[in-house]
């Protein structure tokens, strides 16, 4: 009987000789071997195909190679991303208020609107009106109608005063108000293509007694026409009848307005008719605006400097226009309710 040979054993049972193992003499003077390169890292998928654990013990890594990943183009929205413009101008903002004022400009104002066409449907246009109330309703007025009759966006020059007032500043910034600044008229009609509405009055069209309405002030010193000629931009002029009537102005507080730091403090009418109520309530006064012919002035934009005679003579010729176009509606008007 032939016994079982060992995998060790020699040919004829013996043992095998063991073997030693290698030495592999160092240099000391030599320099160290190079490390292996690492293996490439293999997804977790196939690292788990190649493994040799069992399916069973790797269920827990299995179902979660199994979860869908997400793709990696998909982009979620940020819920902290704002509308507001670098002006501070939000268009959500903006719809609020529409909807909110669309009710008072249709139902309360009435506002009817003569030569809406002559507004441009695009590029940039410098819109001048005439200014009026204690509180004027004429800016919003214009605002609310060309934004909802044109689709376009206005944004209205006001005086620093309202930017620096709590809420309020906030709230017009919202709804497209920015400072008087030359260079903020200008980055606007020029560089964005924008409406721009401005009151050449100032504060001393809000100012004017209910005696001295429809009586405009002088144009300041014709810089919306310096503005417009460097812009290359038209002048569009709009008169304004029934913002006088819808918050008249009686007299004036001087002390207080100094206390307050505000060009103005008056006494209106609303406020001896409707008691604390009438500080901003207005009177149903119907609105007629009437939107002029355009001006279009023969010089070349981005001039250094233009004659202050030419923008003198045609800031003139503006304001005459405005108040010509004012006698002529209020001597058609045969109601200051009804139009």
């Amino acid at each position: 009987m032939t016994a079982d040979r060992h995998p060790d054993s020699g040919p004829e049972g013996a043992a095998a000789p063991r073997r030693r193992p290698r030495v592999t003499r160092i240099d000391p003077d030599s320099p160290p071997p190079a490390a292996p390169a690492p293996a490439a890292e293999q997804p977790t998928s196939e690292r788990l195909e190649h493994s040799g654990e069992s399916t069973s013990e790797n269920s827990h890594s299995a179902e979660l190679v199994a979860l869908p990943k997400a793709p990696e183009t998909e982009a979620r929205p940020d819920p902290r991303r704002s509308d507001v413009d670098e002006w501070g101008r939000s268009e959500h903002m903006r719809e609020i208020a529409r909807k909110f004022y669309d009710p008072i400009y249709r139902h309360w104002f009435r506002a009817d609107w003569h030569g809406l066409e002559k507004i441009p449907t695009d590029g940039g246009a410098l819109l001048v009106a005439n200014h009026a109330g204690a509180i004027p309703a004429d800016a919003p007025v214009i605002m609310h109608g060309i934004e909802t009759e044109l689709e376009r966006p206005v944004y209205g020059l006001a005086d620093n005063y309202f930017r620096s007032m709590p809420v309020i500043g906030t709230l017009w910034s919202r709804l497209g108000g920015l400072p008087a600044h030359p260079d903020n008229a200008y980055r606007l009609l020029k560089e964005q293509d924008q409406l721009v509405l401005v009151f050449p009055e100032g504060s001393k069209g809000p100012a004017k007694n209910f005696t001295e309405r429809y009586q405009l002030r002088r144009f300041g010193r014709g810089g919306f026409v310096e503005i417009a000629m460097r812009a290359g931009v038209p002048v569009v002029p709009i008169a304004v009848v029934g913002s006088e009537e819808a918050m008249p102005t009686l007299g004036h507080i001087p002390a207080l307005a100094k206390i307050a730091g505000a060009p103005y403090a008056p006494v209106t009418a609303n406020m001896l008719a409707l008691g604390p109520l009438g500080l901003a309530a207005y009177f149903p006064a119907k609105f007629t605006l009437q939107v002029l012919d355009p001006v279009h002035f023969d010089v070349p934009p981005d001039r250094e400097r233009y004659s202050r005679s030419k923008v003198m003579e045609e800031s003139e010729a503006i304001r005459d226009h405005i108040q010509s176009a004012l006698y002529e509606m209020l001597r058609n008007r045969e109601s200051v309710w009804f139009g």
